[in-house]
């Protein structure tokens, strides 16, 4: 069991639960500006996660404005922001988001530049979600 100091047993930054919904909403571009206001705020390690899932938002949106390369270096850049944290945390299933967004990463690559037109946007799916306790689940 985490103790009390676990950043994430925390309550999720106000910014950053409007970020995930309207990530969730698939409004990719105003789900990076909340996110980034959580971002700026937050001081400790969370900080983090909010940056890594905001890249996952910017490369999506990359990816349906047909910018590839903007899509990739985004994926790339998400992934050393979000190893460090468990599978669950601040109530997101962050295995579940990872193996969604690795998907997508993939079906890009597999497209290339050319194939962009053919990108089936059912694959963009909502960050999954985790019960954490009183309060703290979504």
């Amino acid at each position: 069991m985490r103790d009390s100091a676990d950043p994430c047993l925390r309550e999720i930054h106000p910014e950053a639960r409007r970020g995930i919904q309207l990530f969730d909403a698939k409004e990719y571009f105003e789900a990076h500006e909340a996110l980034e206001t959580a971002w700026k705020d937050e001081t400790g390690p969370i900080r983090d996660l909010y940056r890594g899932i905001l890249q996952v938002a910017v490369a999506y949106y990359h990816l349906l404005k047909g910018n590839y390369v903007g899509a990739r270096k985004m994926f790339q850049r998400c992934r050393p922001w979000l190893a460090p944290f468990p599978g669950h945390c601040l109530g997101i299933d962050l295995a579940q988001f990872t193996c969604d967004y690795e998907a997508v990463e993939q079906t890009l690559l597999r497209l290339g530049p050319r194939g962009l037109g053919e990108f089936d946007p059912t694959l963009l799916k909502p960050l999954p979600r985790v019960q954490v306790g009183e309060g703290r689940g979504w």
